[in-house]
């Protein structure tokens, strides 16, 4: 599978440990920065730049990393088709695929050991989307949302 990673600043080191694990296990992965030169960076733009390769067809699957993953997700999942979630436990891992089918797995550096990552991004490897009524639930996601100002609001 082909794979592409970025993080800002405070996601670096974690961001590298994930991204060898995954050349070990016959992954393409390629990082898209940012770079371990110590500068600040602001999470939106490693979002975009994963992102946008995504979108283009450069990747099939993503990781971003920040401090929380909080930022690097809701950036993210502004773009139509991309379903980032913030892995933080096992089960978040396994659900992740099984019932979400996530396309960028999100993690952060200052509250997930690297230990406890690389378990998790293993688990989300090692499990498949089921499909049925969670394919339902992912229509769902990129679909028009009805407001007052779209025609058929419910009240």
């Amino acid at each position: 599978m082909n794979w592409v990673l970025a993080s800002d600043h405070a996601g670096v080191q974690l961001k590298k440990a994930l991204l060898a694990f995954l050349e070990e296990q016959g992954h393409f992965a390629h990082d898209l920065g940012v770079s371990d030169n110590g500068e600040s960076a602001d999470y939106p733009e490693p979002a975009d730049n994963a992102v946008e390769a995504m979108l283009k067809g450069g990747a099939d699957m993503g990781i971003l990393v920040c401090g929380t993953g909080l930022g690097v997700s809701m950036r993210a999942n502004r773009y139509k088709g991309i379903r980032a979630t913030l892995i933080t436990n096992d089960f978040s891992a396994k659900a992740a695929k099984e019932h979400s089918n996530a396309n960028i797995l999100c993690f952060g550096e200052r509250i997930t050991s690297e230990q406890d990552a690389l378990r998790y991004l293993k688990i989300f490897l090692e499990n498949t989307f089921e499909g049925g009524r969670h394919q339902r639930r992912l229509d769902k996601l990129d679909a028009p949302l009805v407001t007052e100002e779209n025609e058929g609001a419910k009240k």
